[in-house]
């Protein structure tokens, strides 16, 4: 770490976030979001073959988590941030140029391949070097930034998708997607990174295998790492395999099909805020943030077993939550780290939510037979109550020590 300063040290840290921030709308700024479930259900997919496609893309992620986060702890976190995108748009591509559900199977592929490869990279560069410039405490306000901007571009991609959908179609849509992945990985190229030079001249297999064995042993001997795996995977896994089907839960509501975007728009927006205020919830104590927690669980399940479009914003609101606790949850992880293998570190926690999501997709399939989606939605509120539970009870003092009877 190295001294400079203020003056200084805020340009460094803007050479950081000014092409962070536009990754982080570029990368969100896809059309096809809002609506890609309703394109599978348009070529006569099911609700079950539909979650099967999301358990085929969190499974492949789930594969490529750990390899490439050792990849990128042993090379350029800035080039693979930069051909992330470029496997997404392919992946993108396949889905309105061969509408089938192999080539959507094999398209989730491509977009989870692209996602592996800046999941773990974009945590470990940007925790890295704001710590190089001496303002590691900026992280969670910066990445509360990033997730921010990332679902307001999600928000205005699903406003621009309602018009561009009503004249253009879905070959539109994915036209529109595929360029701004391209666009994304040019900005990609602008992130600075400093690495140091051991790390840059050692021998690139030696390197692999060095930060992969140093990650996996940071967590199987580093137990408040774990805790703070586990926090990630959890609080995450859950809204992330829920909204996926945020569309259908609106389209149930008995809109048009272009009104949908505007329904799915209302909770991105409460997402988007939740990342905004990550940085003013991180000082929240914790049984304050454990009753917050538990509130937006049941706000949540009610807004979706109304039935109505007016519970997306009650089911927004619950996501503004799940997302703030997901970036401290982030942040915790990331102090808590020491050795070497961020990425890899963090890729694991990565694993974590794909598994979790796999369960929600699951759980999700089965029950969609036998109950409406506001319903699903409602019992997925219950693991959030257990999570605010553990808080409470974690940070509960402990009693008194019994001084005996007289």
């Amino acid at each position: 770490m190295i001294a400079l300063s203020p003056r200084a040290s805020g340009a460094r840290v803007k050479r950081l976030t000014r092409p962070l921030y536009v990754y982080a709308a570029l990368e969100d700024f896809v059309l096809l979001y809002p609506v890609y479930a309703l394109l599978f259900a348009d070529h006569g997919l099911s609700v079950p073959e539909i979650s099967s496609l999301f358990v085929i893309g969190a499974a492949s992620g789930m594969l490529l988590e750990i390899p490439s986060g050792a990849w990128a702890d042993a090379v350029s976190r800035r080039v693979l941030l930069s051909i992330g995108p470029l496997l997404s748009a392919a992946g993108f591509a396949l889905w309105f140029l061969v509408p089938a559900y192999w080539s959507f199977a094999l398209g989730f592929v491509l977009w989870n391949a692209g996602a592996s490869l800046r999941s773990g990279s974009m945590e470990a560069l940007v925790y890295e070097e704001l710590d190089h410039l001496g303002e590691a405490e900026r992280y969670v306000t910066v990445m509360g930034r990033v997730r921010a901007i990332g679902l307001v571009a999600v928000a205005a991609a699903t406003a621009v998708a309602t018009p561009v959908l009503a004249v253009g179609g879905y070959f539109a849509l994915g036209v529109a997607s595929v360029l701004t992945c391209v666009l994304c990985a040019l900005a990609g190229t602008a992130l600075p990174e400093h690495r140091a030079a051991a790390v840059q001249d050692d021998e690139a297999t030696g390197r692999y295998v060095a930060v992969l064995r140093a990650g996996l042993n940071e967590v199987r001997h580093n137990r408040p790492v774990r805790g703070a795996l586990l926090l990630v995977a959890v609080v995450t896994a859950i809204w992330g395999g829920l909204e996926e089907y945020v569309p259908l839960l609106a389209a149930a509501t008995g809109v048009s099909e272009a009104t949908v975007p505007l329904l799915v728009l209302i909770v991105w927006g409460g997402v988007a805020i939740g990342g905004l205020l990550a940085g003013a919830a991180n000082r929240m104590p914790t049984r304050a943030f454990a009753v917050v927690l538990a509130l937006a669980s049941l706000v949540m399940a009610a807004g979706a077993l109304t039935g109505s479009p007016a519970g997306l914003v009650a089911v927004g609101a619950g996501f503004c939550v799940f997302q703030l606790a997901s970036v401290i949850a982030d942040a915790r992880l990331q102090r808590r780290i020491t050795g070497p293998s961020r990425a890899t570190v963090t890729s694991l926690a990565g694993i974590g939510m794909d598994a979790g999501t796999v369960v929600v997709y699951g759980v999700y399939a089965a029950l969609s037979p036998f109950a409406t989606h506001g319903m699903i939605f409602a019992l997925f509120a219950a693991p959030y109550l257990c999570v605010a539970a553990a808080l409470l009870y974690g940070s509960a003092p402990p009693p008194p020590a019994s001084t005996g009877s007289r």
